[in-house]
């Protein structure tokens, strides 16, 4: 039955992606290693450091004790998890031989290979792994009010499991009486570049659900001429919105909010333009976390300047030049990569070019910018969607997913496949 075939490739597909990580003989060294953020990167890098050393001082600093697993916050904004689906303890994934730090750092010093925390205490390092994620810089969006999220129409899937939750409930609402919907995205860098586009699809989906999608215009507003940057995608994504009847504005930059009138204006080439809204999703901009913009690592010239983001290698995630520095996940300044599944990928290769450095060998392991994004285009489907650092297509499972098919097995990986992978590699064994 064709049902059968799809459920057996999914779980062929799944258990292929929860291969356990080679076992290897540890490394002998005294190393000194802190880690800035224990995020999906910085647990991940951690777990792996302490199965290739021993002997090694590894710490792992970050102030927030509860750990958000990121993808599925767009789950929870469709009503379909509760916001504790995506909140666990940092704790709970720490091997016993990190030292966990419950601090923020406020300063790096890389000439004196020193982090100074909010709370004084100073680490000296003689590795050091930036993963402190990313500032969701709402700031930037004049008259944006967070704790107004899920009111008047507000919602903003990025500001965490409760505001996703409360997203929903706004979401929800539209949905049963129709009227004008906004989405959008910044025009810096930002996590999961697919999720606004994916609950614009949700959005459709639940209307239609409810039979009241002939009330309702959902407008998506581009923040510059194309859905998405790879192009094949992007052309896909097109044909998908126009059979859906999802109007595109290109080149349209959120600028400032007024929720108590339900308009929001865009910034075009044109200069302003205000639309009236009855739902709007929020994504902020996003830039690197001030200990790393306001540092040495940063990048000092180029597209990531402005931003802050680390500058590494985009190959090997080591810092262009503080050989002793990597950078992995969401603040990395890389083209690509600022997704969960691109933390699987990255963080084998940061720790093997970090070990060979300890071994006094050369790694040969690369990262060429692999990236994936399950776009949901309703309940029950989606486009596995994964490529590289030049555009290409680079499908995990050839032959039993196609990319850009609406199936039901990507899906599956979506709801319920992806967070075991994902805590198997927050321990390191994925």
């Amino acid at each position: 039955m064709p049902g059968r075939r799809f459920f057996l490739a999914a779980a062929s597909a799944l258990a292929a992606t929860a291969t356990l990580a080679p076992t290897r003989a540890s490394v002998a060294t005294r190393a000194r290693i802190v880690i800035l953020g224990a995020g999906a990167a910085g647990l991940s890098m951690a777990s792996r450091l302490a199965q290739r050393l021993d002997g090694a001082t590894i710490t792992l600093v970050d102030a927030r004790k509860a750990h958000y697993y990121q993808p599925g916050f767009t789950l929870v904004a469709a009503g379909l998890k509760p916001a504790a689906y995506a909140v666990s303890r940092t704790a709970d994934f720490v091997s016993p031989s990190v030292r966990l730090v419950e601090d923020r750092a406020v300063e790096i010093d890389p000439e004196a290979r020193r982090v100074t925390t909010a709370g004084g205490q100073r680490l000296d390092y003689d590795f050091l792994i930036l993963a402190t994620g990313l500032s969701l810089d709402y700031a930037a969006i004049a008259g944006m009010d967070i704790a107004r999220i899920g009111r008047d129409g507000l919602g903003s899937v990025y500001a965490g499991p409760e505001a996703a939750a409360a997203t929903w409930r706004a979401m929800s609402a539209f949905a049963d009486r129709g009227g004008t919907a906004l989405f959008c995205r910044p025009s810096t860098e930002m996590k999961c570049a697919g999720a606004p586009l994916k609950y614009a699809f949700l959005t459709d989906d639940t209307l239609r659900r409810r039979g009241n999608r002939g009330k309702a215009e959902l407008i998506y507003n581009a923040h510059n001429k194309v859905l998405f940057s790879v192009p094949i995608v992007a052309e896909k994504l097109r044909m998908l919105y126009r059979d859906r009847g999802i109007t595109v504005n290109h080149e349209h930059e959120l600028a400032a909010i007024d929720p108590g009138a339900r308009t929001a204006t865009f910034r075009t080439a044109s200069g302003m333009v205000p639309i009236r809204y009855d739902f709007i999703n929020v994504v902020p901009p996003m830039r690197a976390p001030e200990v790393v913009r306001n540092s040495p690592l940063r990048w000092q010239q180029g597209p990531f300047a402005a931003d802050g983001w680390a500058e590494v290698d985009r190959a090997t995630l080591r810092h262009r030049r503080y050989a002793n520095v990597f950078a992995v996940g969401d603040v990395a300044g890389v083209p690509k990569g600022k997704t969960a599944a691109s933390v699987k990928w990255q963080v084998p290769v940061a720790v093997d070019h970090l070990v060979a450095d300890i071994e006094g060998r050369e790694s040969t392991e690369r990262y060429n910018g692999y990236t994936s994004c399950p776009m949901i285009t309703r309940v029950g489907r989606a486009m596995l969607v994964e490529f590289d650092y030049d555009d290409n297509l680079v499908p995990s499972f050839p032959g039993v997913i196609a990319p850009l098919e609406e199936l039901w097995v990507s899906w599956i990986m979506k709801e319920v496949g992806l967070k075991p992978t994902y805590l198997a590699m927050l321990r390191g064994l994925a």
